[in-house]
């Protein structure tokens, strides 16, 4: 990825440029020191004299009055907000009138932002101050006081915090009085330029120490960059928050989220004073210190699957190649393209009016339907369908084009969502809620609507990335989230009327993804290469979860890779530096998962046989006690030595009743709760007792037997049993209450015992007789 630059050879501004902003992606307004205001129009190359200002107005800042507002479109698009060097601030019309001028600080003002949804600005002057204003230019409050200048100014993405520069220092200042003030030192030098994105909530920061940095919103320092020649005197997130550009004294670098730098230009500009980017994200404008005006848009983007590999070549060409045969087509787009993505056999292409869908099978035939309104933001795929997201929602399309849902809720804001906020599958729809980060909303990806009784997942900490499983029934889909202490859990999607049962699987996780063919997950633990052969072992034998693990050493990693994909047997990884890297599994675990959707477990057994692999059979395991084949469980569970475990599945071999044989399997898998329910409901209630027994449960125990008036004695006879054995008196009341009046005797205990057992058998023999004479007829 890197950036084309245009310069015209002369300078239409005689003096100084110092702001800059896009009223559409296709035209630009510029202010400079000559008192001008002159409009850029991309599509037709022409430049016209807009107003030329009163002879004292300096421009430093501009800031265009936001057009779109989550999913409302404003009326009020046609103003923008110039501050200049006689500490007032401007409210300007598109004609370039001045509706109204405010006096705002003592000194020039700085800067002039307003929030996202248009209804307070911001001014930082050189007196140090800095103050808040309505929409109609009236102060509301002064926010701070302070001895130096406020160089930069920023929103947070709620616009309920503001960021600004402080020497060099960075604060961030919650609007709520009583809130917490967060400040540190973050440069050596003057702090020229900050920048805060909506959509990631990462912090950029310019100085006269001549480096940029990246922080997170709580003031921890992600990335420092080497100090450059010259000092940062611009820096501006695109709007998505996947890259931004940084400009100093003849420099502009394009860089990535994480910090490092994807290219560098030198075009003879002085110093670029003001970065912006235009609303769809793939043109940027610099306001320059000669007097220029660059222009620069993103191309060479590359995107891979499999044997494919496509580059944007021009803004509106694509270039295909199969690294296979080296065969080379090219796609060209009549608008210029915005997002694209590669899965599943599919190339989608948002461009700023149409979405084209290629099959992988046929460049030449795409199919093409019309885009409503908004820029596409995020592209996710799916093996059936995908999403696009946009400024105005969610849309779920088929890969025949055809709308499949819109999934809507309270409060939702399409354009500040992103890939490890959404999440989708063949049939669900997740989505982190901005509103409370340990809320995350669940969708019928086929109709729109919530899933189950409406309530959302709930999980105790702020979740940062979310994941959904792309393989198996929708009745078995799992979601993958990580939480802010970097812990890696596991749920189950669809759960009929109970509480979820949401399972730690890892720690120190910083980046996950799912395979495509298969449920196996892969993730970046404290620096290693971690994957989760069978991550939904841990509903069914938690303790078998660290067996079926595969961890590659992180020597061949630098420092902090993410996860990109995980295709085939194939992980890519970006490193800190930006470098691909290439890491692959075995094949085996996916074709034991193969095998077990489709019950093929005489081949799962023999493939075991031949890998000879311990986490292979801890995962055949897992997936045999899942499906309830015991013969497959058991020899999988005697090759890694669990004999515990095989001695559990003969002792449930040897149930007289299959409702028996259910409720012990879910005891296996810690299912207390359930396991005494699948008795209760069977009418098997001596075992629902006896199982609370087992486990030390004795006010249960002795609740369940009252209430159903049998085995009191049982319970009193085991209890006292227990207590002898510690040589412990009974203090408990309920207990002291019931045995006044019960007698204990054991051999008619046991007598009672076999009796309720050959009952269950019995029962049980009718049912099958039963079964087979029906199915005989």
């Amino acid at each position: 990825m890197r950036l084309k630059t245009s310069l015209l050879k002369e300078s239409k501004h005689k003096e100084l440029v110092s702001c800059v902003g896009w009223t559409t992606a296709d035209e630009l307004y510029s202010c400079s020191e000559d008192h001008q205001i002159l409009k850029w129009n991309l599509l037709t190359s022409e430049t016209s004299l807009i107003v030329k200002l009163p002879e004292e107005i300096y421009p430093t800042d501009l800031h265009w009055f936001p057009k779109t507002v989550g999913v409302k479109k404003q009326a009020q698009a046609e103003i923008f907000v110039l501050t200049s060097t006689d500490g007032k601030f401007h409210l300007t019309s598109k004609m370039g009138r001045i509706e109204k001028s405010v006096e705002a600080h003592k000194g020039a003002v700085l800067a002039g932002r307003w929030n996202y949804d248009g209804t307070a600005l911001i001014t930082a002057g050189e007196d140090g101050q800095i103050k808040i204003w309505s929409k109609s230019g009236m102060l509301r409050s002064t926010l701070a006081s302070q001895g130096s200048p406020v160089y930069s100014v920023a929103w947070g993405p709620d616009s309920d915090r503001i960021l600004y520069t402080s020497g060099r220092q960075l604060v961030i200042k919650p609007l709520q009085p009583s809130a917490k003030i967060i400040q540190w030192k973050a440069h050596d030098g003057v702090i020229l330029k900050v920048d805060w994105n909506s959509v990631n909530d990462l912090i950029l920061s310019g100085g006269e120490d001549c480096k940029y940095k990246v922080w997170d919103s709580f003031g921890h320092l992600l990335h420092c960059s080497l100090s450059h020649d010259y000092p940062v005197t611009s820096l501006s997130w695109a709007p998505d928050g996947e890259v931004f550009a940084v400009g100093s004294f003849n420099t502009l670098r394009l860089c990535d989220k994480t910090g490092w730098s994807y290219a560098l230009e030198k075009p003879n500009t002085g110093s670029v004073f003001s970065l912006a980017w235009s609303a769809d994200g793939t043109q940027l404008a610099g306001a320059c210190g000669n007097g220029h005006v660059i222009f620069a848009h993103v191309v060479e983007q590359h995107w891979e699957w499999k044997n494919f590999v496509i580059t944007l070549t021009k803004r509106r060409t694509m270039q295909v190649r199969n690294v296979l045969n080296d065969a080379v087509d090219l796609l060209e787009f009549r608008d210029r393209v915005i997002k694209a993505s590669l899965a599943y056999g599919h190339l989608v292409v948002a461009t700023s009016l149409q979405c084209y869908v290629y099959n992988s099978r046929n460049w030449n035939t795409p199919l093409i339907f019309d885009l409503k309104e908004g820029t596409v933001s995020l592209i996710l795929q799916a093996e059936k369908h995908f999403l696009l997201v946009d400024g105005a929602g969610l849309y779920t399309f088929s890969y025949e084009g055809r709308l499949i849902s819109s999934p809507k809720f309270p409060g939702m804001r399409a354009d500040i969502l992103n890939a490890q906020s959404v999440s989708l599958s063949n049939d669900t729809i997740a989505i982190r809620d901005k509103s409370d980060e340990k809320v995350i909303l669940l969708f019928d990806a086929l109709t729109g609507k919530a899933l189950g009784d409406g309530k959302p997942l709930t999980h105790k900490q702020e979740v940062l990335e979310i994941a959904l499983d792309q393989c198996g029934p929708s009745t078995d889909r799992k979601i993958a989230l990580i939480d802010k202490n970097r812990d890696l859990y596991l749920t189950t999607v669809r759960h009929l009327g109970q509480e979820p049962k949401i399972c730690k699987i890892g720690s120190m996780v910083h980046s996950m993804a799912w395979n495509d063919a298969a449920n196996i997950l892969c993730g970046i633990q404290d620096n290693q290469l971690t994957v989760w052969y069978y991550p939904s072992v841990v509903f069914t034998d938690k303790e078998l979860l660290p067996k079926t693990l595969y961890i590659k050493d992180g020597s061949e990693f630098r420092r902090a890779p993410q996860v990109l994909n995980y295709i085939g047997t194939k992980v890519t990884l970006r490193q800190g530096d930006g470098s691909l890297v290439y890491s692959s599994v075995l094949p085996f675990p996916a074709l034991l998962h193969e095998y077990s959707i489709s019950a093929r477990w005489e081949d799962a057994l023999r493939l075991c046989c031949y890998a000879k692999d311990q986490s292979l059979w801890a995962c055949l395991a897992g997936m045999a006690m899942a499906n309830r084949e015991l013969t497959t469980a058991e020899m999988a569970y005697a090759a890694i030595g669990e004999l515990p475990r095989v001695q559990y599945i003969n002792f449930l071999r040897e149930q007289p009743s299959k409702e028996s044989l259910l409720a012990h399997m879910l005891l296996f898998s810690g299912q207390v709760q359930e396991a005494e329910a699948a008795f209760l409901q069977a009418g098997l209630i001596y075992q629902a007792i006896q199982v609370n027994i087992d486990l030390y449960n004795w006010e249960r125990a002795l609740e369940l037997a009252v209430k159903h008036k049998t085995h009191v004695d049982t319970v009193l006879a085991y209890r006292e049993k227990f207590l002898q054995k510690f040589g412990r008196k009974e203090t408990n009341k309920r207990f002291l209450q019931y045995s006044e009046g019960v007698e204990v005797d054991w051999e008619k205990i046991q007598a009672k015992i076999e009796m309720e057992l050959s009952k269950e058998r019995e029962r049980a023999a009718n049912t099958s007789v039963r079964s087979s004479v029906a199915s005989r007829r």
